[in-house]
């Protein structure tokens, strides 16, 4: 199995002055989950080289057993480092994808063209595609086989504006990642506020928050198993 992880490489939290970048514990789960099942991982980011880290994510109070193990994996954390650019990637060498969130994903990935061409080509050969948290703002302008938005008519999840609520980012995000995916004709559900919650529909799996990040891959290698 190759599975392909893409992670943003935007930094600023729009006009806060504060930073932002991926959540530690949406990569480093899913991360852990495809290598212990004996995965082979590749990293990309639209620019490349080391993604920014949301330093909120690195805090102790949002470290997990996958966060911690990561920060010991001084293997792991050179790949990071060195993550190959998003155009010099192809569908044809991966298995999966995988897009792990933090706020940063919603300024770079919506009009990334690297990155729409390459779930589309992903969608096209039917080969599984997941987003997890706030990536799922990656798809804003993706499209299925049949032309329509990739989600349309499909059960997704992804940060519900109760949670951007919460963290009092509302007004500073691009737009609200629940009301984005409705509009763009998507089955939208959500669990409870930072509860596990994941959709499967297809090939296609989306979870709600950090802690959907590790059962979001699961999923994920469930459907490459059964392939």
């Amino acid at each position: 199995m190759k599975i392909l992880i893409v992670l943003t490489s935007h930094d600023q939290l729009g006009d806060t002055g504060m930073k932002t970048g991926f959540w530690l514990e949406e990569f480093a789960a899913p991360y852990y989950v495809f290598r212990d099942a004996g995965a082979t991982v590749t990293l990309a980011s639209p620019k490349g080289g080391q993604p920014p880290l949301d330093p909120k994510s690195d805090l102790p109070d949002f470290h997990t057993d996958a966060t911690r193990r990561f920060r010991a994996d001084a293997l792991a954390q050179a790949q990071l480092a060195d993550t190959m650019k998003l155009e010099e990637v192809s569908a044809e060498d991966f298995d999966a994808l995988f897009y792990p969130g933090g706020h940063g994903t919603m300024w770079d990935l919506p009009d990334n063209p690297a990155s729409i061409a390459l779930i589309e080509a992903f969608v096209k050969a039917g080969k599984p595609v997941s987003a997890v948290c706030h990536a799922p703002a990656a798809f804003a302008n993706v499209h299925g086989k049949d032309g329509e938005y990739l989600v349309n008519g499909k059960r997704v999840t992804g940060f519900s504006n109760t949670e951007e609520e919460a963290v009092e980012l509302t007004k500073v995000v691009p737009f609200l990642l629940e009301d984005k995916l409705r509009q763009m004709g998507g089955i939208y559900s959500k669990g409870a506020d930072w509860a596990p919650y994941v959709q499967v529909d297809g090939s296609l799996v989306t979870g709600q928050n950090p802690a959907s990040s590790g059962p979001a891959a699961e999923e994920l290698l469930k459907l490459l198993r059964s392939a």
